[in-house]
């Protein structure tokens, strides 16, 4: 089947282009040294997961309980949720029967939060990394405070593996050679804190997409060991306006039809509850055409994407298009499915379908 005789909008995955991507993201960390752990919040598929599974990935990183729920049912079953999960009401139960079935390891950025996971756990085989805060300023401790939070997670019972951040202010122009060192120096004295309290860091987990490919120089003893890019398995136009990649990176994008075209400016069928209406503040639009490179989606309803093509060519009427969208990861939770293409993400032959599994998994 051809992609032209299905309706759009669709989200389309170019399979050779994720398959180069899987090839380069697992290389970039044996380079480095690291365990691979890939954040599976940006595909929520098993099938995408066994691929990066198959190219070398230790497990997989989760943003909630629910999506681990779905890759534990599909026997994937070394699993980090990236996040301080507060274990009460059925959650604690979900918690406690999922560390009965799969390697789990979960975050933790609070005394509180600790004794209310140990409480739930009841005992049950999981571990907890100490989330801290390298410069993001969203959940986790400061590094200096990671030993006095993993002695109390001791203390409450559990098992404390070592440390983790997320760089999330690498999502700035300009700003990932400097984010990338900052993680690298946060992870190491948050290492150190827990050394001294007597806990060894054997874990120390970092990683992002803009900063996956930048070593910045580790120190000896307490360098990180994991790394957990999301995005980067499909790339988004985020990543590119930030030169993390190019739009040859970027496996995933809608295909979306013209619906209405005037001099400067065509409307599309894709809006918002196709692409995700995220848009960064230094952004230059909702969105990229990878075949219009110099087009951008200046505005988005629920079901249209208002382009301005400048002084570029205006497609016409009926023609199709590809964007590439803003954040990948909330274009894919919108979907049911992923349109699996070879030959080009344009023009091309459809060899499958992969159903986005874990699908508002996010409780």
């Amino acid at each position: 089947m051809h992609t032209e005789a299905l309706d759009t909008p669709f989200l389309v995955v170019d399979a050779c282009v994720l398959e180069r991507n899987l090839a380069e993201g697992a290389e970039r960390a044996r380079r480095r040294g690291l365990a691979w752990r890939p954040h599976a919040k940006t595909h929520k598929s098993i099938t995408v997961a066994r691929r990066q599974l198959a190219h070398g990935a230790t497990g997989l990183t989760l943003a909630t309980v629910g999506e681990a729920e779905v890759f534990a049912a599909a026997g994937i079953d070394d699993l980090f949720l990236a996040y301080p999960v507060w274990a009460a009401g059925g959650r604690a139960d979900r918690l406690r029967a999922l560390a009965g079935r799969v390697r789990l390891r979960i975050g933790v950025d609070s005394a509180a939060g600790a004794d209310r996971l140990a409480a739930a756990l009841r005992g049950a085989p999981a571990q907890v990394l100490v989330e801290i805060d390298s410069g993001h300023h969203r959940t986790g401790v400061a590094p200096g405070d990671a030993g006095g939070l993993a002695a109390a997670a001791r203390a409450a019972g559990l098992e404390v593996a070592g440390v983790f951040t997320f760089p999330g202010h690498a999502y700035a122009p300009g700003a990932r050679t400097a984010v990338a060192a900052d993680e690298v120096a946060a992870l190491s004295a948050a290492a150190a804190g827990l050394a001294a309290a007597g806990i060894e860091p054997r874990v120390r987990s970092g990683g992002s997409s803009p900063t996956e490919g930048i070593a910045p120089d580790l120190p000896g003893r307490w360098a990180p060991t994991e790394t957990r890019p999301g995005v980067s398995v499909f790339g988004d136009a985020q990543q590119v306006e930030l030169d993390a990649i190019g739009f040859d990176r970027c496996a995933l994008s809608a295909v979306a039809t013209v619906v209405h075209a005037r001099p400067g400016h065509a409307v599309l069928d894709a809006g918002s509850k196709t692409l995700g209406a995220d848009r960064a503040p230094w952004a230059t639009g909702y969105g990229r055409l990878p075949d219009h490179p110099e087009a951008r989606v200046i505005a988005l309803s629920e079901h249209h994407a208002t382009v301005a093509f400048g002084d570029g060519p205006v497609p016409e009427p009926g023609s199709r298009v590809r964007v590439v969208p803003n954040h990948v990861c909330s274009a894919v939770n919108l979907a049911d499915h992923l349109v699996v293409v070879e030959g080009g993400a344009a023009g091309d032959t459809v060899v499958d379908r992969w159903p986005v599994d874990a699908r508002g998994a996010n409780t």
